[in-house]
């Protein structure tokens, strides 16, 4: 999964920084719909697309979480209502899709684009607190 690999780089790079036995944590999150993957829109347009494919439909939100040697993914499905072109346009405008997998934040004005959620929503915020417990009660952090 790409989530989980993404997490992994990223804390092989921070255990590159870090000093002798720090524990490191690590997260990333990918939007998923119909096999495709939706990180962090390049541009406009691309949040644009995004947003369309994204719009009356049900996705994926997929957190891998590391810590030190543990890795586990959290899934969360989060339905979003139809969106219309004066919608997009105006989520567009609020820049709060810049460096947001899937292009939206649900904590923000993102929230008025979905219409259900099924799982963790702190996942789609963005750290799977339910999932960095449950690593954390194998770790040897607790040890």
């Amino acid at each position: 999964m790409v989530a989980l690999e993404n997490a992994r780089r990223k804390a092989q790079a921070a255990r590159a920084e870090a000093p002798e036995g720090a524990h490191v944590l690590a997260v990333d999150t990918v939007v998923a719909l119909d096999g495709t993957v939706h990180g962090k829109p390049a541009d406009a347009e691309e949040a644009r697309a995004t947003l369309r494919a994204l719009g009356g439909r049900t996705h994926e939100v997929i957190g891998g979480v590391v810590l030190d040697d543990q890795a586990t993914l959290a899934v969360t499905r989060v339905t979003f209502r139809e969106l219309d072109d004066a919608l997009i346009d105006w989520y567009l405008a609020t820049e709060e899709w810049r460096e947001r997998a899937g292009g939206y934040a649900i904590q923000g004005r993102g929230a008025a684009l979905v219409r259900a959620i099924d799982g963790d929503y702190l996942n789609v915020v963005g750290l799977p607190v339910a999932a960095l417990l449950d690593v954390l009660e194998t770790s040897a952090f607790r040890r």
